[in-house]
């Protein structure tokens, strides 16, 4: 009974050292990431006196209209597509 409890403490603490060690590299690359994305827009897609926050939530509404848009679109068109 006693090796057992040794063994699930063991692996609890590489568990938790695993969990701990992936988190680190998440961070590290979202962090490397959202580094390189703000760097990219803010090089090629502001415009005029524009923060990387404001293009961003710009690109963000511009993307949501061309969406519904393109919804739009295609529910216009199928329901032609459904008359006989």
């Amino acid at each position: 009974m006693m090796a057992k409890s040794k063994i699930v403490k063991a692996n609890e603490k590489i568990a938790e050292k695993v969990v701990g060690t992936f988190e680190k590299i998440e961070d590290t690359v979202v962090g490397g990431y959202s580094k390189i994305e703000d760097a990219f827009v803010d090089r090629y897609l502001t415009k005029d006196g524009e923060t990387v926050a404001d293009a961003k939530e710009r690109l963000k509404k511009e993307r949501e209209k061309r969406e519904t848009e393109a919804v739009k679109n295609i529910l216009a068109t199928s329901g032609d597509k459904m008359q006989p």
